[in-house]
């Protein structure tokens, strides 16, 4: 006897457990994004978006908040390629937020890095007449080192120009024969060097000359000055001193008068009479020296004169 098969059970059968392996992947593999709210940003970028892809990660400061919803040209310009981007809600976009294209090692897949945003910047808002915010953009990290690169080759290119500019014919001989010059002062140098250090340490001898003159000029110097203030103080004694003995011959002038008119003339007199002894004194030497034995006999008689 052949058994029935229900074709419509196996049927439901497969159906659902269909539906409960894909739920099931759904809510392994991604599930948190049907239950997140994201909003909308717009990118105007200058550079190629090569490597970026669609879905590719947008990071803030490394950590995922959102993908890159969709990659076309800007309208009216060939110029620019406009990224938008999903966004977690929350995510703290400003106004001095800036959106940077990545490369991710060496697979050369690209994504967004946002970066940027100081509590003190309003949040980032559509502008009047445009439905989404846009986020301003920065050079890539290979869009600077090509811009950097190129700038270098650059100034290489014209030092190296200015280097053959320099260096032309003329300017390698002249500098060949200063060469020559140069190789000849130190031949002679050479060949003088005990004369240059003679003439050396005569300069040094010289110098230390100068140092002990300079300091023996500076204590007479020294010495001076206190020579001008010692004699400043005498005179300024000696200032006084007249005007002391000024005041004293004015004290003095009455009683001077009469000295001189009372006892000048016996001072006259007393000097005769010294005059006189002197003389005497004077006379009895000189005969003594004539005759020593005036001592013993004393003078002789005198002569009688006529008639006596």
């Amino acid at each position: 006897m052949e058994s029935k098969v229900n074709f419509a059970v196996v049927g439901a059968f497969v159906l659902l457990l269909g539906v409960a392996l894909v739920s099931g992947v759904l809510w392994l593999s991604g599930g948190r994004s049907f239950r997140t709210t994201y909003d909308t940003y717009l990118v105007y970028m200058n550079e190629s978006v090569a490597g970026l892809s669609l879905d590719a990660p947008v990071r803030y400061r490394g950590v995922q908040v959102g993908r890159v919803k969709k990659i076309e040209l800007a309208e009216n310009t060939g110029e620019e390629v406009r990224l938008t981007l999903d966004i977690e809600r929350g995510t703290p976009i400003k106004q001095d937020t800036l959106a940077v294209l990545r490369t991710q090692g060496l697979t050369g897949i690209a994504h967004v890095e946002l970066s940027g945003g100081s509590l003190q910047s309003p949040a980032l808002t559509p502008a009047p007449g445009h439905r989404y915010p846009v986020i301003p953009s920065g050079p890539s990290l290979l869009t600077r080192l090509d811009f950097a690169v190129t700038e270098l080759l650059q100034n290489l290119n014209r030092s190296s120009e200015n280097l053959n500019a320099v260096f032309d014919e003329q300017n390698r001989k002249a500098l060949a024969e200063t060469l020559a010059n140069l190789q000849t002062v130190t031949r002679t140098l050479a060949q003088r060097s005990k004369s240059i250090d003679a003439s050396l340490a005569s300069a040094s001898q010289t110098m230390q000359n100068l140092a002990r003159l300079s300091s023996e000029l500076s204590g007479l110097v020294a010495r001076v000055d206190r020579s001008a203030e010692t004699f400043d103080r005498m005179s300024n004694q000696v200032n006084k001193a007249s005007v002391d003995v000024a005041g004293t011959v004015r004290g003095a002038g009455t009683d001077l008068h009469r000295f001189t008119s009372e006892t000048l003339p016996e001072t006259r007199a007393l000097i005769t009479e010294l005059r006189e002894v002197s003389a005497s004194l004077r006379r009895f030497s000189t005969e003594l020296e004539t005759n020593p034995a005036l001592l013993v006999q004393g003078r002789p008689a005198p002569k009688p004169g006529p008639g006596e």
